[in-house]
């Protein structure tokens, strides 16, 4: 069978919630450019902190965000100094009142999101795309995960032609909803 289908859209409302949890007929498009824009600036700002997902919840006249990060003390910064600061930009950019939560993700290495990125900035420091792979599935397992796949993309190891090479170990059911599969996506800026 195709996988064409996103893992994670497949399973909203099923065993996933959304991302941003509010709504709204008027302000719509407003708010989804809102979202957007918040979370590539937060995730930008504070990529070395390992940021696995940004959720958004609005209320009338109050925004909260939550942000899942491998080390959280970077986002909160030296007695919150930091957290302080990104809320009152975004107060004072989006006129309303913005209180952000920053929970810690237990197990990095079993986070989509974080394995992704993580390979992502190995490959930019030239560490070979196997190896980088490799150690990613190792760690994964090693952790209590029952499958991962890795798969990397593109001009690997300089070649001329690109191509895609990709790791399965254990089970992954794409197609069993209940399965609880995590996906994350990371692009790799190397000078080839």
């Amino acid at each position: 069978m195709g996988q064409k289908v996103h893992p994670i859209g497949y399973r909203l409302g099923y065993n996933r919630t959304w991302l941003s949890r509010w709504y709204s007929k008027s302000h719509y498009r407003q708010w989804l450019h809102e979202d957007l824009a918040i979370r590539r600036e937060i995730k930008q700002r504070y990529y070395h902190a390992g940021i696995s997902r940004i959720e958004i919840e609005r209320f009338p006249g109050r925004m909260r965000v939550i942000i899942y990060a491998a080390r959280p003390g970077l986002i909160i910064g030296h007695r919150g100094r930091e957290i302080e600061r990104l809320n009152r930009e975004l107060s004072v950019r989006y006129q309303v009142e913005v209180t952000t939560r920053v929970m810690e993700v237990e197990r990095p290495e079993l986070d989509a999101q974080i394995v992704a990125e993580n390979i992502a900035t190995q490959l930019e420091r030239r560490v070979s795309f196997r190896r980088a792979m490799r150690r990613a599935v190792d760690s994964a397992m090693r952790y209590g995960a029952k499958g991962i796949k890795v798969r990397c993309k593109g001009r690997l190891a300089g070649a001329e032609i690109a191509r895609a090479e990709w790791y399965l170990v254990g089970r992954l059911p794409l197609n069993t909803l209940k399965a609880d599969i995590d996906y994350g996506l990371a692009v790799a800026k190397t000078k080839y």
